[in-house]
């Protein structure tokens, strides 16, 4: 695998990696989520004129098989959003992809990667946890993410228990 920066021609696939990694949400009750849509292009296309849009994608084929977008929040990068193909799940590709927007974040001056993900969901909080994030106090949250949280409540993602977790970044 290598991570390197989205391209225009890239973020159609990033759609289909986002559907195909929603797939396993359906088998702990949470179909809703697996059939949710993934952002759109022109989304996903501001990620990428940002500067904040990578892929890990295959060798030779450079073929995106995850992505990560992220845009700073409250002195952070905040990952909005981090998937992977079932194909390639649990070979490091994700840790591979936040160490990246961690060095992107260290470089930009921001002390932190934040995220916000489902409390109970295996591959979610309890993941992150193992890879250096930890859950947020509610008086920890700065305004970015209070908003944040607030637009994903709109939203009606809610109803199964979210967190916003945080992992520092050495200087």
């Amino acid at each position: 695998m290598r991570i390197r920066q989205a391209t225009a021609a890239d973020l159609p696939r990033l759609r289909d990696i986002e559907r195909a990694a929603g797939e396993p949400f359906r088998t702990v009750g949470m179909t809703a989520i697996a059939e949710d849509e993934p952002p759109a292009l022109d989304v996903l296309e501001e990620f990428r004129r940002a500067g904040r849009a990578w892929v890990a994608v295959t060798a030779p084929e450079d073929e995106p098989v995850a992505y990560l977008v992220a845009e700073p929040v409250d002195e952070a990068l905040h990952v909005e959003q981090v998937s992977v193909h079932p194909s390639v799940a649990r070979r490091g590709v994700g840790r591979a992809l936040l160490d990246h927007a961690a060095a992107y974040a260290r470089d930009a001056g921001l002390g932190a990667l934040t995220l916000t993900t489902f409390a109970e969901v295996p591959w979610n909080a309890p993941y992150y946890r193992r890879l250096g994030f930890r859950v947020l106090g509610e008086q920890e949250l700065g305004p970015g993410l209070r908003k944040i949280r607030a637009y994903e409540s709109e939203l009606g993602i809610d109803r199964w228990p979210r967190v916003c977790m945080t992992r520092p970044i050495a200087p």
